[in-house]
């Protein structure tokens, strides 16, 4: 029952609107519950579904056998021991991606708060510092099939989020990361848009190819970086223009932007809803902006509540929090 209500949202945000009445925005659960414990670790998926978050986001590249493993960079400097257990193991730039180690290695890493490689700084220094539990990556398919186990034990119907990270490298070093990930997702029942799953991707000519040769006939959000060229040659400013919009509604379900795009601050302290959002709707797409987080609050905002209320504010029909259930 909660799929068909969280579709039937979806379907409401989409359409132009008549009366001036949205429903409430849900909530996706970026890279889990990551406010509170290691990003894409079980453990923050886990707490994410059962602080009540609608979507549980999945950021994945690709192991050396080709194994679809949630990690939101293609390198593992910032999130593990990678430098410690496998020294010289690290590309020419320094840094030791995930596709060049096995899935067993991958599985030897302990996966950490988020810091600076450099200087060993934490990004959120306000985040879990606890030093008792050691956190593994997980697989993809590891990911879907705890979510459907939630799901059973609890009757909620929490959907997934899965995002295809940078696809065109992955096919200059070889590997189709988007047919593998297709292949596991269908398999796992996420084929069409009335299941409980939105895949995302930065690179345009990606979401494309997802629809158009790769045949996904389920919910695409193509997300939008900042003014300049993007990931995979993506012009994010032709794409947020209003004729940008109408041409990626013949791909896409919805866009996914920065919160800065939706929201404007002046550095003064106030703050005004764009045209972004509207314009998106009046194309037929859904808006699901990131990241909402309570400890990085944009300048304008006296607190978490402030920034959702001006989410709501804009019409956005979901939004990306490293925080799901704060306000609840």
């Amino acid at each position: 029952m909660r799929a068909a209500g969280i579709f039937l949202a979806f379907l409401l945000a989409t359409r132009p609107v008549l009366t001036g009445e949205l429903p409430p925005p849900f909530e996706i659960a970026h890279r889990g519950a990551s406010g509170y414990l290691p990003e894409h670790t079980r453990e923050a998926m886990v707490m994410a579904h059962g602080l009540g978050a609608a979507y549980i986001e999945q950021d994945v590249v690709l192991s050396a056998d080709e194994v679809p493993v949630v990690l939101h960079d293609i390198h593992l400097d910032a999130v593990s021991d990678v430098a410690t257990r496998f020294p010289g193991r690290a590309r020419e730039d320094g840094k030791h991606y995930a596709l060049d180690f096995t899935l067993a290695e991958l599985k030897q890493l302990e996966m950490r708060e988020r810091f600076q490689p450099a200087t060993g700084e934490r990004v959120f220094p306000k985040r879990y510092s606890g030093s008792g539990p050691v956190f593994r990556i997980v697989t993809l398919e590891e990911s879907l099939s705890i979510i459907a186990g939630l799901n059973a034990a609890t009757g909620r119907e929490v959907g997934v989020y899965p995002e295809i990270k940078r696809p065109t490298w992955h096919r200059s070093q070889g590997k189709d990361l988007s047919a593998i990930v297709l292949a596991l997702l269908k398999r796992f029942g996420y084929e069409d848009k009335d299941d409980p799953c939105f895949l995302q991707c930065f690179e345009y000519d990606e979401v494309r190819r997802l629809r158009e040769s790769l045949h996904y006939r389920g919910r695409l959000i193509q997300l939008l970086g900042g003014d300049g060229i993007g990931e995979g040659n993506t012009d994010n400013a032709r794409l947020r223009s209003p004729d940008g919009l109408r041409e990626l509604a013949r791909w896409a379900d919805g866009i996914g932007p920065p919160i800065a795009q939706v929201v404007k601050g002046d550095g003064l302290g106030s703050r005004r809803i764009t045209s972004l959002a509207a314009d998106a709707r009046a194309a037929g797409l859904a808006v699901h902006p990131y990241t909402a987080r309570a400890d990085d609050l944009p300048k304008w905002a006296r607190d978490y509540e402030e920034l959702l209320g001006a989410l709501r504010e804009a019409g956005v029909a979901a939004y990306f929090t490293d925080f799901p259930g704060w306000s609840r």
